[in-house]
């Protein structure tokens, strides 16, 4: 049985000997930790395959890792559960789900016993990511009674996931500090408030007309709430794309990816190739990397990627080849992926024949974007209970803007529950737009043509919401105007202004700072590169290719040392020394060497093959039939085909059909589209009983 947990990580801590439980797989028993999804024990011991689908047998794996899909169905003592919700119990019977449940025999007991509990509450709160923790810390800090409920173990939202330091504001958002760090700062300060009650592992199941929303506590209660205020705050959920073989075990969402990888410490992969090039696709790729996982290649239909340009110059720098204009025509393999076939795409997007190359792999990533999880808002505002909505389930943005968006929305309930008359500070406005805006011009990078004492190099050459280099400056000798953390940073000393601390070349959250250092030889200067990976694989005397900003090599050095700095905050410094005629140029070393496509290129089947509805195993030609046939409705498409009647409750589909809309001609205002009725979340009916002993019906 294979072993993927990582056993070691640059920037994660691995239990030396953690505690384990027994479970069964298949009567097979096989080991998981403490508080481990039944997904992730599955894929530590190699197992990607959860189930069967009972259309065509086709097999069936983890994608988005957040309930949202439900790709990822096993049976647990008897019960059918997403296998990425539902915690390990010690002794539990987990088995794949192959085919269709037996329908209860004619005469078997039914009907309701008790009504479900009810509770009365000021604001509630659902979701406990940056948004939903901000707001509640701005409300209980003015005494209001709030209940925030989240569907996961931790609270955090995806700042769990997010190993990575952040941009944006060190005044204002924790700019420089890790996701990880700051889940745990928030979480900490939000329970110092005694009027805030927080339910984990408690899942929102609907609104309803009566102004009610039903959560299932610790998923073994059924309890309705009564709020006079609701704000959603559940964040985002991933895109679907459609290409061949879009469900085949090991094409995962990067939320899962990065769940799996940053939260649960297992490696899911040995070859990843990742589709979608803006900041999660190049930020996932980086986390990829770190966990010692080959990153084959990354694709974006767009001429150039979407993302910050130090993410992706840290992708280039570290031998990711990047392929813009390109897209993903088909994941391979039988029953898990094997390799992927891209192609060139022209101006509208359309593949080119001929331009078809097929690379080995056994995971495929795809980054495509989000999708607001606001169907709880909507559905509020339409049953007239007052709401509000903040974080990406109001707008998508990075993690830092959800901070901002949480305070004001926070305040602004306060506000219209009269337990405060301040209106939001024009700064947070401010601030809150600065974070949401996407980069800005890119300028050339500066040319320093001598060496003479030490210096900081600047490799940020785009304009982004971040500052701090600034900040961790001891002597203030780079500059970013605090009125504008757009700006792009600028070293404002001489050679002999800078003390060598190394503290911008640790602090810069897109690693995009190196520090020249010719004090004792200006021909042969020692260069200062941040260095996130694990020690054990380079070593004093070991020879590395250093690169440009933009991946170009420039030669091979020896590692001179590698070494901490005070409150580096686990980054550490590489040195290496090199010519004086590119010492300047140096921004980063090659990680890994850059594949190669195969010989053989592998040629997907007609795209009218592709699956559209993963949960009933729709395809592109019968939808596009029904489009051609005059239908309109998205909701008779559904009737027809059962397209967006499956176990995610039509979450993942919709986008892909409005899609196969557009590409038919048929503007979006002319398409109705599908009813949203709760429950938005799968749940037994026994729960809805009040009795424990009914929770396997």
């Amino acid at each position: 049985m294979a072993n993927n947990r990582l056993t070691q990580h640059p920037i994660l801590s691995i239990p030396p000997s953690p505690e384990t439980l027994t479970f069964y797989w298949q009567g097979q028993p096989l080991t998981a930790l403490p508080g481990e999804t039944i997904s992730a024990a599955l894929i530590a011991h190699g197992i990607h395959i959860f189930g069967h689908h009972p259309k065509d047998h086709s097999p069936l794996g983890i994608f988005c890792a957040n309930g949202q899909c439900s790709q990822c169905l096993v049976l647990a003592n008897g019960r059918p559960v997403k296998s990425c919700m539902e915690l390990v119990q010690p002794g539990m019977d987990v088995n794949p789900v192959d085919g269709l449940p037996d329908l209860p025999p004619a005469g078997a007991p039914s009907g309701f016993t008790s009504p479900p509990q009810s509770k009365k509450i000021t604001v509630l709160i659902i979701g406990g990511g940056p948004a939903g923790l901000s707001a509640a810390m701005e409300l209980g800090s003015l005494g209001v009674d709030v209940l925030l409920v989240d569907d996961k173990q931790k609270l955090g939202g995806k700042l769990v996931l997010q190993t990575h330091r952040f941009f944006g504001s060190t005044r204002a958002v924790y700019a420089g500090r890790r996701g990880i760090d700051i889940a745990q700062r928030l979480e900490k300060k939000l329970r110092a408030h005694p009027s805030v009650e927080i339910w984990t592992q408690s899942t929102a199941v609907g609104v309803f007309s009566d102004q009610k929303v039903g959560v299932l506590k610790e998923n073994n209660q059924y309890v309705l709430i009564e709020p006079q205020v609701l704000l959603v705050a559940s964040g985002a959920r991933e895109k679907f794309l459609a290409f061949q073989n879009n469900t085949l075990p090991g094409v995962y969402g990067a939320g899962a990816f990065q769940t799996l990888v940053n939260r649960d410490l297992v490696k899911p992969a040995q070859r990843l190739f990742i589709v979608g090039g803006g900041n999660v696709g190049l930020i996932a790729g980086y986390h990829a990397l770190q966990a010692g996982i080959e990153v084959v290649g990354l694709v974006e239909a767009a001429s150039q990627c979407g993302g910050y340009k130090v993410h992706l110059d840290k992708l280039h720098r570290f031998g990711v080849p990047i392929y813009t204009s390109h897209t993903i025509l088909s994941a391979n393999g039988r029953d898990h992926v094997e390799s992927i076939t891209i192609a060139a795409v022209d101006a509208q997007f359309h593949p080119l024949a001929g331009t078809e190359k097929t690379f080995a792999c056994d995971s495929v990533l795809i980054a495509v974007g989000l999708d607001p999880v606001n169907e709880f808002y909507h559905k509020a505002v339409e049953y007239g209970l007052k709401a509000f909505a903040a974080g990406d389930a109001e707008e998508i943005a990075e993690a830092s803007a959800a901070i901002f968006s949480g305070k004001i929305r926070g305040l602004e309930i306060a506000r219209w529950l009269n337990k405060t008359s301040q209106p939001v500070p024009e700064e947070w406005s401010e601030m809150s737009q600065i974070l949401k805006s996407r980069p800005g011009k890119v300028v050339p990078e500066a040319q320093i043509n001598s060496i003479k004492g030490v210096f900081p190099v600047i490799h940020c050459t785009q304009e982004i919401p971040c500052n701090p280099c600034s900040a961790v400056c001891p002597h203030k000798l780079i500059r970013i105007p605090e009125s504008n953390i757009r700006a792009i940073p600028e070293y404002i000393g001489d050679e002999q202004s800078c003390e060598a601390c190394e503290r911008c070349v640790a602090g810069c959250p897109g690693l995009a700072i190196t520090l020249v250092d010719g004090r004792q030889n200006a021909e042969l200067p020692f260069v200062s590169i941040p260095f996130e990976f694990n020690p054990q694989g380079y070593q004093p005397g070991d020879w590395i290719s250093v690169l440009d900003t933009n991946g170009h090599p420039l030669g091979s050095f020896q590692i001179q040392d590698i070494h901490p700095i005070p409150s580096s905050d686990r980054t550490m410094i590489l040195r290496v020394q090199a010519p004086a005629a590119i010492a300047t140029q140096i921004a980063g070393f090659q990680a890994q060497t850059p594949s190669q496509p195969l010989a053989d290129t592998i040629q997907p089947p007609l795209e009218d093959n592709t699956i559209i509805c993963c949960c009933e195993r729709v395809t592109a030609g019968e939808i596009r039939a029904l489009i051609r046939s005059g239908c309109r409705d998205m909701n008779q498409i559904k009737a027809v085909t059962r397209a967006g009647m499956g176990a995610c409750g039509g979450k993942t589909c919709p986008s892909l059909i409005m899609r196969l809309f557009k590409e038919e001609g048929i503007p979006a205002a002319e398409v109705i589209p599908l009813v949203q009725r709760p429950l938005f979340i799968e749940a037994p009916l026994g729960l809805f009983d009040g009795d424990p002993n009914r929770l396997t019906e």
